[in-house]
């Protein structure tokens, strides 16, 4: 029998497996990074730093509503890793049509609920004064094209768990690239203002979706569906609601912490300021993506290394990933500390802006050197299918720490209170991570297998 393309996970070296798997999906991520930066620069210079701002408010929605469709995606994602590590192919299938049926009926759904109560939306995600309106106008056309953006993330994590990361990564380079494109044209050229910015992203997510949809239509794929493929499993849509609900709590949480931080420093100092939170927001978004890359290409070896019983493996992988994710957070890190005002300088030309971001930005950034830990130990846990262990550590940097930190220190503090409860986070959510990991070494991967 003919080797499948997924079982080099199980056989090529970790270091360079992890290297092969990481590159892509962090030059993905690099460029869909870049892709939202320079939109931000293009939106900030060209309609003006106030736009910046209604972005940022409908971000957590639009991601929200997409993220249902990304937690499908790693939820069965898992599953294919490991049945194709087990030899169990068919179940790999049945569990790759049920997430395209699951994403269609949810993201579906959740539009017409955020069409229909816009105008309470917007504001509760700090839409207030002149942020409103155009973030109104961003919303409701993006909107449109989240279930596309929602198959588009589900079908990227499927593309990396059978082996095939370069594909990944096209998939991420194509939206990237057309959104900037397209915001040339419909911002600069045709002056259709935040619609043209909202039509650019949407247009980028149907060039992504297909490419997509040609992915597993040819011979690259070998995830061949037919319609049976397509009737729910009952105990494969539980199973990949366990899993893929680990990483919706983590996108929801997100959320919330983008509607509490956007309230709280209009509060605390008004458009400028939420302008400052979204320059940070989209340098979180972009400076960390080799660890987040180092992360997606950890997923898929630790995975199948699991379902095929080489504990081994999985352990070495777990090591190699954290001390290339921690040397490269190390790195990003001090290019943070060094040049703020020089990046926030890159977004806008408003002074005000300008004076509060480098703070914020140094602080926010403050703990980036141990986070790789954190962000791998949650990952493993999704990685083999343990669902509560993965969700509470997901959820313990934002939920258990960060949210009661910026609900509680403004208030003695200020603005500064919000800015410190980052790193205070980042701390203690990697503490916990770190014991939990520890634990799980020493007990379910203490036994090798070493295959030959």
């Amino acid at each position: 029998m003919a080797k499948i393309s997924s079982e080099e996970l199980g056989t090529s070296p970790i270091g360079t497996l992890l290297i092969k798997q990481a590159v892509p999906a962090s030059i993905g991520i690099l460029v869909m990074s870049l892709n939202i930066l320079v939109d931000t620069i293009f939106v900030g210079n060209w309609i003006g730093s106030t736009a910046i701002a209604a972005i940022n408010v409908v971000l957590p929605v639009s991601f929200f509503i997409a993220a249902l469709g990304m937690s499908i995606g790693i939820g069965g994602s898992s599953i294919i890793s490991r049945a194709l590590g087990a030899n169990n192919k068919p179940k790999a299938l049945k569990t790759f049509g049920n997430q395209i049926t699951l994403t269609l009926l949810v993201t579906i759904s959740m539009v017409v609920l955020g069409l229909a109560f816009v105008n309470s939306i917007i504001p509760s995600f700090g839409g207030k004064g002149a942020i409103f309106e155009p973030a109104k106008i961003y919303y409701t056309i993006v909107l449109y094209g989240v279930p596309v953006l929602a198959l588009n993330m589900m079908g990227n994590t499927v593309i990396r768990a059978v082996g095939k990361p370069k594909f990944a990564m096209y998939a991420m380079l194509i939206p990237s690239v057309a959104n900037l494109v397209l915001d040339y044209v419909f911002i600069n050229v045709m002056d259709f203002g935040m619609a043209g910015a909202a039509w650019a992203t949407t247009g980028s997510y149907v060039l992504c979706f297909c490419f997509i949809l040609w992915f597993f239509l040819s011979k690259h794929s070998e995830l061949k569906l037919n319609l049976n493929h397509l009737g729910l499993n009952k105990p494969i849509v539980s199973e990949i609601s366990s899993l893929g609900f680990v990483t919706l709590a983590r996108q929801a949480v997100v959320s919330v912490t983008y509607l509490l931080m956007n309230n709280i420093l209009f509060d605390l100092g008004g458009e400028n300021t939420v302008t400052a939170y979204a320059i940070v927001a989209r340098m979180l978004m972009f400076a960390l993506f080799p660890v987040y890359g180092i992360t997606q290409g950890f997923l898929p070896i630790a995975g199948y290394n699991y379902g095929a019983k080489n504990v081994a493996r999985v352990r070495k992988s777990i090591y190699t990933a954290i001390t290339y994710a921690a040397i490269l957070a190390t790195l990003v890190f001090v290019v943070l500390m060094i040049f703020p005002e020089t990046i926030t300088r890159l977004f806008t030309n408003n002074a005000q802006v300008i004076a509060e971001t480098p703070s914020a930005m140094r602080w926010v950034f403050a703990a980036t050197p141990i986070i790789a830990l954190q962000l791998i130990g949650a990952a493993y846990f999704q990685a083999v299918g343990k669902a509560i262990p993965a969700l509470l550590l997901t959820l313990t940097r934002q939920g258990f720490f960060f949210i009661p930190l910026i609900l509680i220190l403004p208030l003695y503090f200020g603005e500064i209170g919000v800015w410190v409860s980052f790193p205070i986070a980042d701390v203690l959510a990697t503490i916990v991570t770190a014991y939990f990991l520890k634990r799980e070494i020493k007990t379910s991967l203490n036994t090798a297998t070493v295959k030959p």
